[in-house]
């Protein structure tokens, strides 16, 4: 078994996987977390708890004076002290540190060699290691070997809460980001999408200072051309869903920074909204989501047969998938200039017609003002 020495970390655990096999993440699952199973088609089904959505109002970024200047502070991106940060990240360790097994996931972020970042993912859950192993670019075995110390490190102890005496927290939920150190410290939760949002907070700050635009958005290229088409939104807004065309190539479905060269996605899978889902609808989505995907959140009858128009859980229920489950995908999921910008809204006050063109100025005005709204489900709390 591949392992990894974390102590000049502070972290002793004895039992250290690092990028274990999908199937060991599998059978960790189901032994040491009875509500994880399989469904019909051999997907992971597994839940995060009391959270099923991201926590915005317990996010934080450490004010340093190094980065102060580039981070647009206010509601979005809120200040902790890097005293408070050292105090979350030595209650992370010390909760790794009693646990008896701990994951370890090395692996790229960005699919372009010349602005990948290499990231290390420390948890205590399969599901959040099979997770973030879904959703970064996995190393070749020579890329593993010679991955060294990594660019970004997400401690995820989300099973333990955070201190709410510390100064700066608000709850038991605590989501630090430090451009610093480039590390993340989870607490207080166990919603697996906060890691790979993590990943693209620090891809916002790293990509801008290098002239890149960083983006949320899905992406497609055209299959003679290579040129892309890129479609903006928010989560729940169709992102995921437009870029399974099968008449083009699939870039990815919702993180990408483009250069003077083109599109490249960040990630290395898709996690699509489930709610509704059925084959006929969305074929590509359905089928991609069997044996080494993650199905989070859903309910399944006795036959593990999943029912997705179930929401009494929430109604933000998810799959994480390979980005190579879908037929069409590019790989590398690189592409060239976009020829199409698309802004995917939902709109309920009739601002825009369904289907509107915009001219140049007011594609900027939209963009700029962040016109679009939120989707039920898909974050937890009052924002």
């Amino acid at each position: 078994m591949k392992t990894v020495d974390l102590s000049h970390l502070g972290i002793e655990a004895k039992n250290i996987a690092r990028n274990p096999a999908t199937s060991r993440l599998y059978m960790d699952a189901i032994r040491y977390e009875p509500s994880t199973s399989l469904s019909a088609f051999g997907a992971l089904i597994a839940y995060s708890g009391e959270k099923t959505g991201r926590s915005p109002s317990d996010k934080r970024i450490t004010e340093n004076a190094a980065s102060k200047d580039y981070v647009w502070w206010g509601d979005i991106n809120m200040p902790i002290g890097e005293h408070t940060f050292e105090i979350n990240r030595e209650r992370a360790k010390d909760y790794l540190n009693t646990r008896e097994q701990i994951y370890v996931i090395d692996a790229f972020a960005g699919w372009d060699p010349e602005n990948r970042i290499k990231v290390r993912v420390i948890c205590t859950r399969p599901y959040h290691a099979l997770f973030m192993q879904i959703m970064l670019i996995n190393p070749s075995k020579e890329e593993l070997a010679d991955f060294g110390e990594p660019d970004f490190t997400i401690y995820n102890a989300g099973q333990f809460p955070a201190n709410r005496l510390t100064e700066g927290m608000t709850s038991k939920t605590s989501i630090d980001v430090c451009f610093e150190e480039k590390e993340m410290v989870i607490l207080g939760t166990e919603y697996a999408g906060e890691m790979k949002k993590g990943v693209f907070t620090l891809m916002h700050y790293l990509m801008p200072m290098k002239g890149h635009l960083s983006m949320h958005c899905s992406a497609t290229a055209c299959p003679t051309t290579n040129r892309s088409a890129i479609l903006f939104g928010l989560s729940g807004t169709g992102k995921t869903t437009l870029s399974a065309d099968p008449t083009r190539k699939l870039i990815g479905d919702d993180e990408h920074v483009w250069t003077d060269t083109g599109v490249f996605n960040i990630e290395g899978g898709c996690y699509a909204k489930a709610i509704d889902l059925s084959k006929e609808t969305e074929p590509d989505i359905y089928n991609a989501l069997h044996y080494g995907a993650v199905l989070e959140n859903v309910v399944h009858d006795e036959d593990y047969n999943v029912d997705f128009h179930d929401t009494s859980l929430t109604q933000n229920t998810r799959g994480a998938y390979p980005i190579e489950f879908i037929d069409n995908a590019l790989i590398p999921c690189i592409a060239g200039h976009p020829t199409d910008i698309i802004f995917l809204t939902c709109d309920a006050f009739g601002v825009l017609p369904p289907v509107a063109k915009l001219s140049e100025e007011q594609a900027m005005y939209h963009f700029i003002s962040g016109y679009t709204a939120k989707v039920a489900g898909t974050e937890m709390g009052p924002r």
